[in-house]
C-alpha cells in the first residue's frame, strides 16, 4: 500500500512505526515542527553559524564589524528563518501539505540520495498523496525576497532572492540527506562504542 511506503519520520517529529498507517499533523502539529525549525537548539546554531559566514565576508559591509555588525546579521538571519517558517506555515496548513521528510524504506546510498533529492520537490498531501512541495518553494523564495527588504539597496534585488530563496532549497535537502543517513550512521558509530 501507498501509504506505508514511508516507514518514519525525521527531524522535530516523532518516529512512525513501520506498521501504522501515515497520520496526518494537526495544524497545531504543524506550527510546533515550523517553530523547532525555525528555533530549536540546531537552527540557532545554523543561525549563528552563517551569521559568522557573513560577518566574515563583511557582507553586507554597511552593517560593519564587530558585536554590533554580527548581531544585525545573527537578527537578519533569524527573522527570515521565522519569516520562512511562518510562510511556511500558512502554505502547508492551507494546501493541506505534510511538512514532513519520510525516510526511504529502499537500500542502497543512490536510491535514498534520490528519495531525499525527491522528498525535497515533492510533499506528502494531509491525505497521505504526493503533490509538489509548493509550502517549501513558496516559503523558501517568498521569505528569501521579503526579507532582502531590511538589506542596503543595492542587495536588495531579484537575482539575490533567487540566490537565497535557491540556497534554501539547498539547505532542505541537505537537512532531507541527513534525516535520510543519520540515524543508520548513528547506529553503526554507536555499535562500535
Amino acid at each position: 500500500m501507498r501509504l506505508v511506503l514511508y516507514a518514519s519520520v525525521a527531524l522535530a517529529v516523532p518516529l512512525i512505526g513501520l506498521a501504522q498507517p501515515f497520520v496526518a499533523l494537526s495544524a497545531q502539529q504543524k506550527l510546533s515542527f515550523h517553530v523547532k525549525y525555525s528555533f530549536g537548539p540546531l537552527a540557532l546554531a545554523g543561525a549563528a553559524a552563517y551569521a559568522g559566514i557573513l560577518q566574515e565576508a563583511d557582507t553586507p559591509t554597511e552593517w560593519g564589524q564587530g558585536a554590533q555588525g554580527y548581531g544585525k546579521r545573527f537578527g537578519s538571519t533569524l527573522a527570515c528563518s521565522a519569516l520562512h517558517s511562518a510562510l511556511a506555515l500558512g502554505l502547508d496548513t492551507t494546501l493541506h501539505q505534510d511538512p514532513r521528510y519520510f525516510r526511504s524504506t529502499q537500500t542502497g546510498f543512490l536510491r535514498r540520495t534520490g528519495h531525499a533529492v525527491r522528498g525535497t520537490i515533492l510533499t506528502r498531501t494531509d491525505k497521505g498523496g504526493e503533490t509538489f512541495s509548493t509550502w517549501r518553494f513558496g516559503s523558501a523564495y517568498a521569505a528569501a525576497y521579503i526579507s532582502n527588504q531590511w538589506y542596503p539597496g543595492r542587495l536588495n534585488t531579484v537575482g539575490l532572492g533567487f540566490a537565497e530563496g535557491t540556497l534554501q532549497l539547498g539547505f532542505d535537502l541537505a537537512g532531507n540527506l541527513v534525516s535520510e543517513f543519520w540515524p543508520d550512521i548513528k547506529r553503526k558509530v554507536l555499535r562500535r562504542k
